[in-house]
């Protein structure tokens, strides 16, 4: 079987390569950035059929297209800091594009920065190479703590295609980090820090000093004209929401395959991926689980999309260490809980909707659906049973808000039921490497979240953003539902389950960010943070966090700490 599934691969992918054509690498994960295609796509009033955009990440030509045909079709005025977002977007995919975007009259050392997106880049009819630098630093101030938090980040991000057949890409950065006491304490229940895997203690004498390496890298292809194919490291993320109840980017990267179709008014997306089940082992070896996932997306009009997915999370399953890929999975059309069912249901299924309605040129709907467990016997008897595990999510977007130019406002409610997502270990639970692939929060929460963004100049963005959840801790060695790690065979009851059950949690979560966009991507950031939280245990510590930042971060995505 080990064997048996390289050799597979090396079919597929020797084939795929033979026969691909031009492909697209994929813009990195970023809210902000993506921020702006989305309200774009919101005020031209329809959707972008090359573009689903609850599907992330983007693919650049994808990105391209999209803003050609907007610019062709918008019938709005734009303002002036739209217009500079627009041309920002386009600099940062000029190479789809067939109009020249961003060639800087005089050259910076002659061959660096011929584009404004690029240090240095190369194309050719067989070539395309683009290599940027990666900085980040920040220096901030925790009340709970006499020592200066800091970020130091330096990497290489490159990308570019091979004989307009083969895209690449690969990221990689070297950190060392001292995050605020509240983030410290995630570190030490996931053992990993947030969004990454593998960390060490830095070299500082102060034992809250890490020190990681994020990487990620991919090929893309394309083997007939509506079938993408990506195969490496990295995440994935299901939603319309600045939270997703189906997939997320808080964990670390992982390794996957995907195939993306995309035909007439469909997407179907397949995520085949393997996983970290246990950070600790007695050999020192971290086991493995998978993942499969297929999403299908139509746009019913020209505003108004639904879709639905299945997921299935599953590994080690006896003492004999029987923890390979099943290949009855690998079936990308299958009802998977039908192949779970027939295999004994030894794995974790879940099941799901999505929808996003936009309307009036300004608003955008949108809500999630993910049922793990149930019995409609239970649900109609309201008796609280454990079992009936299901999470939602229910928003609103506004753009250009009140009729204000590049005020956009946002809202959102989340929520997942006790022991959602959760299973018997942590091979069938939906995390990786110990840390959530849905919400931060885990389970047993629900959440309201809303967002001020305003641009009052093209270089000059506020963004503001507050988190209120109610949430259940464990204590105790208890398991009342809100810890993926534990075995929901440990639950306190069968009945009487409600949100928020165990160590009641009210958490306040405010930042407010002014970034000043100082050279294409390159950005100056002030931040505030204010987090409150309240419940009955009073030994627990870091309840009330003051926390300032000033950074500066080049191609890069903002680092967020927000739960």
């Amino acid at each position: 079987m080990k064997k048996l599934i390289p050799l597979i691969t090396s079919i597929i992918l020797f084939v795929f390569f033979h026969f691909s054509l031009a492909q697209s690498v994929y813009t990195p994960l970023n809210s902000d950035y993506y921020h702006l295609l989305e309200r774009y796509e919101i005020q031209s009033g329809r959707l972008f059929q090359g573009l689903h955009s609850h599907i992330k990440p983007y693919k650049r030509s994808a990105i391209a297209n999209f803003l050609q045909k907007f610019q062709q079709d918008s019938t709005q005025s734009l303002s002036e800091v739209d217009r500079f977002n627009l041309a920002y977007l386009e600099q940062d995919n000029w190479e789809w594009l067939r109009k020249d975007t961003s060639e800087i009259p005089q050259n910076f050392w002659k061959k660096f920065y011929r584009q404004k997106s690029d240090f240095y880049h190369v194309q050719t009819q067989d070539f395309d190479l683009h290599v940027n630098p990666v900085l980040a630093f920040s220096v901030g101030k925790d009340n709970n703590t006499d020592k200066l938090t800091y970020l130091n980040t330096r990497g290489v991000e490159v990308r570019g295609m091979i004989s307009q057949k083969i895209g690449f890409y690969t990221f990689m950065t070297d950190n060392q980090a001292s995050f605020p006491k509240y983030v410290q304490a995630q570190i030490k229940k996931f053992d990993a820090v947030p969004q990454e895997g593998y960390y060490k203690d830095g070299d500082r004498a102060e034992p809250t000093d890490v020190d990681f390496i994020h990487a990620r890298g991919y090929i893309a292809f394309q083997p007939i004209r509506n079938i993408d194919v990506q195969f490496g490291h990295d995440r994935n993320v299901i939603g319309n929401g600045y939270r997703s109840m189906i997939l997320s980017d808080f964990s670390a990267n992982y390794l996957f395959l995907k195939l993306n179709t995309n035909v007439w008014k469909l997407n179907y997306q397949n995520i085949f991926a393997q996983m970290t089940a246990q950070v600790l082992n007695a050999d020192g070896l971290r086991p493995k689980k998978y993942l499969a996932k297929h999403h299908l997306s139509l746009n019913i009009s020209q505003n108004f999309n639904i879709g639905v997915f299945e997921t299935v999370i599953f590994g080690q399953r006896d003492t004999l260490t029987n923890n390979s890929f099943d290949l009855n999975y690998l079936n990308p059309i299958i009802f998977y809980r039908s192949v779970e069912q027939q295999l004994g249901s030894p794995d974790n299924v879940l099941l799901g909707a999505d929808f996003k309605w936009n309307f009036a040129r300004s608003f955008s709907f949108y809500g999630q659906f993910v049922l793990d467990e149930f019995l409609i016997r239970e649900i109609r008897a309201n008796r609280g049973w454990w079992a009936n595990k299901y999470a939602g999510q229910i928003g609103l977007k506004y753009i250009n808000a009140f009729t204000i130019k590049n005020l956009d406002l946002q809202a959102e409610f989340n929520f997942a039921r006790p022991y959602t997502y959760t299973q018997d270990n942590n091979f069938k639970s939906y995390t990786h490497y110990q840390q959530p692939l849905a919400h931060p929060l885990g389970a047993n929460f629900y959440e309201f979240v809303g967002i001020l963004r305003y641009q009052p100049l093209a270089k000059l963005n506020f963004i503001g953003k507050l988190f209120y959840a109610n949430y259940g801790l464990d204590t105790d060695g208890l398991n009342w539902g809100g810890n993926l790690l534990l075995d929901n065979r440990t639950r306190v009851q069968e009945y009487g389950n409600k949100i928020g059950q165990g160590l009641n949690t009210k958490t306040i979560f405010l930042d407010a960010t002014l970034s000043y966009q100082a050279w294409h991507n390159v950005f100056v950031e002030l931040k505030q943070v204010f987090r409150r939280s309240q419940n009955d245990d009073a030994t627990m510590p870091y309840k009330n966090t003051t926390f300032t930042s000033l950074g500066l971060r080049m191609n890069i995505a903002p680092r967020l700490h927000e739960f």
